[in-house]
């Protein structure tokens, strides 16, 4: 499933530094983040993607302050665009030589919470691909899991690899290796959806896996992007799938949903399905009634109202396209990790009703040059250099515009 990967990611900018930049911890002088106390696997089975390099990223802590989320899924490690068996930030920056990544994952442990890394996704070269075996597939993402000091990790097994039976043999059998290699580590297995559970693809992995006797925390399907409309369709997939571990793994019921996972998609999907608050409820009701093992979804990065926002019926990276406050969806997955998510902060009315600033209002046809100043939002921006059409607010503490306050 597209997820919007190969269409939206390419942006790597200083954006990234809205997810925690100026977070950094001792221990990042050498690259590697500070270690965190292990949250409980149902944060883990909770985290939501999030990409810290490209997509507009949010802040991190924002979310956390917002909604009471602890766990972010950070996506994606691949092999680099060039070939070889090394791990990369989205196939252009070398894990080896991060601070990036880790300054986001030192900020949201800074704050409690913790972070799980996904490999693979959608396009792009996976180190199941470029790697000689599983061994050295796995030593590959050996170097990831003691870069980030990781207590999960998510094998994203789909597109285009998922067609390629050794490809997948490596990917299985290094997830088997990790997982005896690093005790407790949670391990995530995530594959496409289809109305039927899972595609031929999909069931020639789950083959794989009972072939090679490896059992991780679950296997997760996106029942989105493939004629899906709603919760109910979700459900009946998931019912499915249920159906498909059973006689694969020779599983009761019960124990195939202690080991199903459920990955959704908010808002308009890659091809024009919608799935909107009340559907998550349904799904989000279906898991924890049934005693599922995860619940996530793509992307935290959309998880913000577009504008207009139906973003005239398009689908985007950056928001959801369907009416949404901020952090909408991310609340599902705190409740289905046990958590209440705070309650919206009270509006308490500013001290300068919003307008009043003593600077013009930002327009997006003029042109502003270092020192400027313009009103926007009720807040004071000055330009830090040359721009035109880039609004306040939007590029992060690193972008064009300096936040003075409100007016």
């Amino acid at each position: 499933m597209k997820r919007l990967r190969a269409l939206l990611c390419g942006a790597a900018t200083a954006a990234l530094a809205t997810a925690g930049l100026s977070a950094f911890v001792a221990g990042q002088a050498s690259g590697a983040p500070a270690a965190a106390a292990a949250l409980g696997n149902r944060w883990y089975a909770a985290a939501p993607y999030l990409m810290p390099l490209d997509n507009n990223p949010p802040n991190a802590g924002a979310i956390m302050d917002a909604t009471g989320l602890k766990a972010f899924q950070l996506a994606f490690v691949l092999a680099p665009n060039g070939g070889g068996c090394s791990p990369t930030w989205g196939g252009t920056a070398p894990v080896s030589s991060d601070t990036a990544v880790g300054s986001v994952v030192a900020a949201i442990r800074a704050k409690g919470g913790d972070v799980s890394v996904s490999v693979g996704g959608y396009g792009g070269t996976k180190l199941g691909q470029t790697c000689s075996d599983a061994a050295s597939t796995a030593a590959a993402y050996q170097q990831v899991v003691t870069k980030y000091q990781l207590k999960a990790i998510d094998f994203d097994l789909e597109e285009p690899e998922y067609e390629n039976s050794t490809a997948i043999a490596h990917e299985i059998g290094a997830a088997k290796i990790l997982q005896q290699n690093n005790p407790g580590l949670y391990v995530s297995v995530t594959t496409a959806g289809t109305a039927d559970g899972t595609g031929w693809f999909g069931k020639q992995m789950l083959g794989e896996a009972k072939a090679q006797g490896f059992v991780p925390n679950n296997f997760s399907i996106m029942p989105f992007d493939g004629g899906f409309n709603g919760a109910a369709a979700q459900t009946s997939a998931l019912t499915n799938f249920n159906s498909i571990l059973q006689s694969t793994f020779g599983w009761s019921a019960a124990t195939a949903y202690a080991h199903e996972g459920f990955s959704g998609m908010n808002g308009r999907s890659d091809t024009g399905e919608y799935f909107r608050q009340a559907d998550f409820q349904t799904v989000l009701d279906y898991a924890t009634g049934h005693g599922m093992d995860r619940f996530t979804f793509w992307s935290l990065n959309r998880d913000r109202q577009c504008s207009p926002p139906d973003n005239n019926g398009t689908t985007s990276g950056t928001c959801s396209s369907v009416a949404q406050a901020d952090w909408d969806f991310a609340k599902y997955a705190v409740r289905f990790a046990g958590a209440t998510p705070p309650t919206d902060p009270p509006t308490t009315p500013p001290t300068t009703p919003p307008g009043s600033c003593s600077v013009a209002a930002w327009s997006s046809a003029a042109i502003y040059t270092s020192g400027n100043e313009v009103s926007h939002k009720g807040h004071k921006w000055k330009a830090k250099w040359w721009t035109q059409n880039e609004e306040p607010g939007t590029t992060g503490e690193w972008g064009v515009w300096l936040d003075e306050g409100a007016c």
